[in-house]
């Protein structure tokens, strides 16, 4: 089993990084998050998990351990495939999974990408007792309100951004900016947008 690689990033994807280690290049699945902040030349380090199958060898790759965890877990619900737990991992962060999860709610697992309202809801209940309680929330994020946070991630998600990249978009923009811009819908949701960049949302879940 490969439980993690680290090495040259030759090139990304909308969903995959081409990693070299060891002068061979390996095709790693990832999160749209880890696929966006990845840069051709630098190195990187990626927490795997391996899928064997009879005519394929798969590799999906996380920056933290406890996404690969979670991956892990919801391979074990019914329905779910390797594509569809990356596609959770895409939309949602680990905190937002275990909030839907704690209220039993198959809402956000129903905007991923291939999973239906009946595998939506096995998620919510499966996944009961499995994941650790979410966090409560902060009063502040990046020193924003956590009210503009939540209009601001909830801005970008209309356009089309996943729910995990907009939030890390926020949070970012948040960290960098004034005190006058931090208070203010507009000037953070400028940040953030211009954090992105111009690619395009739509492919932004692969």
């Amino acid at each position: 089993m490969i439980s993690s690689l680290r090495g040259t990033v030759l090139h990304t994807g909308a969903d995959s990084v081409v990693v070299e280690v060891g002068g061979v290049g390996l095709s790693v699945a990832v999160p749209v998050d880890v696929a966006r902040t990845a840069r051709t030349g630098e190195q990187i380090l990626l927490h795997t998990h391996l899928i064997v199958r009879e005519d394929q060898l798969a590799l999906f790759g996380f920056a933290e351990r406890d996404e690969l965890e979670v991956f892990a877990i919801l391979l074990g619900v019914t329905g779910v495939g390797p594509k569809s737990a990356l596609g959770v991992l895409s939309g949602l962060t680990i905190e937002q999974i275990a909030e839907a999860v704690a209220n039993e709610d198959d809402k956000p697992f129903r905007k991923v990408s291939g999973i239906g309202p009946k595998t939506a809801k096995l998620i919510a209940l499966q996944l009961q007792g499995k994941l650790a309680a979410p966090a409560p929330s902060a009063a502040r994020v990046g020193g924003a309100p956590h009210d503009v946070v939540s209009q601001v991630t909830q801005a970008v998600t209309g356009l089309g951004w996943p729910e995990r990249v907009a939030a890390d978009a926020v949070a970012a923009a948040a960290e960098t900016a004034s005190d006058a811009d931090r208070a203010s819908v507009q000037a953070l949701l400028r940040l953030t947008l211009a954090a992105l960049g111009p690619a395009q949302p739509g492919g932004a879940r692969g």
